[in-house]
């Protein structure tokens, strides 16, 4: 180290010190428990540990690709994540542009606080609204329907239905959270931009086509590339909580086929297995969107 970088960091101690703290806790909580991933090539016990349990190879890869269930759980999971995909992306985009047109600023900032509310609401709580509305006896749409003589529709026990209610709730909790990113980039557009398209008489909508959502494309294009990253990463607890024996054929995901076979079952290479494979392809995906988004743009991760 040079003498002016020794004195630089001599001047900066406490602020570096201040950095090193967060830079531990993740090398400790974050990259440390991945030396585990290995059980996923051993055929780890408990009682050897994870250095003494024997090497397996590719054994519990290999039975997972020859599972029965393997292309029904790899069918239902990219149902669900490109379904919600296509639907949490574009969203908050068109809600925080109509957020942006209001200019009553009280409605616009109450709007927006009840847009963004639901996504402190815990899953559980999110689950069991679904079951007072949604539910097949009690629910307060099948009772409407039963009321005005209409037939009852089973949404929680119907296959077809559930990649809608979870996709669906997931956009009702989550998407006015998401418009808080678009907004604040839409914030940092200078104004003399529309004022100078309103006076060449430029409408609304032309001013969003050619002002406002090439300045946020940026953004857009980064929300979409980490949107793609976790593809396969559909969330255990929701879906767990809203699958029952009837909607078994669509609502089995890979999370939760990796949390009955290896967890519950005690297969923790397996379930190591299951995860490495799931990681891998999303990071798969992650590269090959970002190397698009270079190719095509000029805004990318890396």
């Amino acid at each position: 180290m040079t003498k002016s970088r020794w004195k630089y960091f001599k001047q900066h101690k406490w602020l570096y010190l201040m950095l090193a703290v967060p830079i531990i806790f993740v090398l400790i909580w974050n990259y440390w428990p991945m030396y585990g991933v290995v059980i996923a090539f051993k055929d780890y016990s408990p009682a050897f540990g994870i250095l003494g349990s024997p090497w397996v190879g590719l054994k519990h890869f290999k039975r997972f690709f020859h599972s029965y269930f393997f292309g029904n759980v790899m069918i239902n999971t990219l149902r669900v994540s490109i379904y919600s995909l296509l639907v949490s992306i574009p969203l908050p985009i068109i809600l925080a542009l109509m957020f942006n047109e209001i200019r009553i600023k009280w409605f616009k900032s109450t709007a927006q606080t009840i847009s963004y509310i639901p996504n402190f609401i815990s899953v559980v709580v999110i689950v069991g609204m679904i079951n007072f509305f949604f539910g097949t006896q009690n629910g307060a749409i099948n009772t409407l329907l039963s009321a005005v003589g209409l037939k009852q529709i089973d949404f929680l026990g119907s296959p077809a239905w559930f990649p809608h209610l979870y996709v669906w709730s997931g956009i009702w909790q989550g998407v006015g959270w998401g418009t808080l990113i678009y907004t604040a980039a839409m914030s940092g557009i200078p104004q003399d931009q529309y004022e100078a398209a309103y006076l060449e008489g430029a409408t609304r909508l032309q001013c969003i086509k050619n002002i406002t959502i090439p300045a946020i494309m940026p953004t857009i294009v980064i929300s979409a590339i980490l949107a793609t990253g976790g593809i396969m990463a559909v969330g255990f607890d929701k879906t767990y909580l809203l699958q029952n024996a009837s909607n078994l054929s669509t609502s089995e995901v890979l999370s939760t086929y990796t949390y009955k076979v290896g967890i519950i079952n005690g297969e923790y290479s397996f379930s190591a297995a299951v995860g490495l494979f799931n990681n891998i392809i999303n990071f798969i995906m992650l590269f090959v969107v970002n190397k698009f988004a270079q190719k095509v743009g000029e805004t990318s991760l890396w």
